[in-house]
């Protein structure tokens, strides 16, 4: 099994593997971009943004299971790739990822980090999220998600970033990413404005 740990979503994190039963990390050397591509297409998240070492999302634990790890970036498996099993790695050296697919949201504009303008930080870029389906789930999902507590108000911006996004929510979803979303689709985005949200929380 693999997964990514210490990072903001499934999708971005120190790179862990299971080896009969036990979890353990990969050392730094030789740690790229194809490499880190077979992670991210491997648990179905894009392809590969960045692919951060010095143990950038943490230290982890356990075994260091791999080492000078050497995918051509096609293996459909990361234990598909040449590796060497013996290492003089320790734990400030576990690989990290970054993934197209990760999303990280941040307010812009406001009075703190709990009030503003919504923006989106997807497949490398900023956009903004269009207001045409933010209602109050999507904007209580994005509150606590910051960790700002529940929405008061869902104010209009103007559109000034490249890229737009929606969100629609049936319920209130542990994040915006487990929402149903669409990116860069003018229809749904057609004569909106650029959503914001003010929390109940404060931030920095």
């Amino acid at each position: 099994a693999l997964r990514l740990a210490g990072g903001r979503s499934r999708c971005e994190g120190r790179v862990e593997l299971e080896q009969e039963g036990t979890w353990g990390t990969v050392c730094d050397d030789g740690w790229d971009i194809p490499d880190a591509d077979v992670v991210c297409r491997q648990l179905q998240c894009g392809r590969a943004v960045r692919a951060p070492g010095s143990a950038a999302f943490g230290r982890g634990h356990g075994p260091i299971l791999r080492d000078e790890v050497g995918c051509e970036g096609h293996e459909r498996h990361l234990w598909e790739c040449p590796a060497v099993l013996e290492h003089d790695c320790s734990h400030k050296e576990d690989a990290g990822v970054v993934c197209s697919e990760h999303q990280e949201w941040r307010l812009s504009g406001g009075r703190d980090g709990c009030a503003g303008r919504v923006e989106v930080f997807f497949r490398g870029i900023w956009s903004t999220v269009c207001n045409s389906t933010w209602y109050e789930p999507e904007a209580t999902v994005l509150c606590r998600t910051l960790g700002c507590g529940n929405a008061l108000q869902r104010p209009s911006y103007g559109h000034t970033l490249p890229g737009k996004m929606v969100y629609l929510c049936g319920s209130l979803q542990p994040s915006l990413a487990q929402c149903r979303w669409i990116f860069n689709k003018s229809a749904p985005c057609y004569q909106s404005w650029a959503a914001g949200v003010v929390c109940n929380g404060t931030g920095s």
